[in-house]
């Protein structure tokens, strides 16, 4: 009877995620950068649909209303911090699916290279609109005329 019960909890600590990893090296760091990363998000995420749904209207979510969030550096910070945490810890999923399931090694490569160019595509594309983005009248002004028309 006491092995039969220890038999089932080895099956069910065996169950799921591999164990976690050992000693310096990237496997130890994605495992610890996944679970770190993933509790910020939490917060992160949270903060960003309170303020930006719950607080806020979100038909008033246009262009004067981003140019006056990103008035305050905090904002713009914030919204990098998430961007960035959002895309590693996804891509950091997929690499560790792909590493699951794809048996080839070259395969494999050849699909985690086009995962990691596709984030840093997405990451700089939206680094440069945050970092970039400066709120001018004229701009204003041409928007209103396009929707008054």
């Amino acid at each position: 009877m006491a092995a039969r019960v220890s038999e089932q909890r080895s099956a069910v600590t065996s169950y799921g995620a591999t164990a976690r990893p050992t000693g310096p090296g990237w496997e130890t760091f994605s495992w610890w950068f996944f679970r770190v990363s993933g509790v910020a998000l939490i917060f992160l995420a949270i903060i960003h649909l309170i303020v930006m749904h719950v607080q806020n209207d979100v038909s008033a979510t246009g262009y004067d209303f981003v140019a006056r969030r990103y008035a305050n550096p905090f904002w713009r910070l914030y919204d990098l911090l998430l961007l960035t945490l959002a895309l590693l810890h996804g891509l950091n999923g997929l690499r560790i699916i792909c590493d699951d399931y794809i048996r080839r090694r070259g395969m494999r490569l050849a699909v985690v290279s086009v995962l990691f160019i596709t984030a840093l595509f997405f990451w700089l594309l939206g680094m440069i609109t945050i970092i970039t983005f400066h709120p001018s009248q004229a701009a204003t002004r041409s928007a209103l005329r396009l929707l008054v028309r």
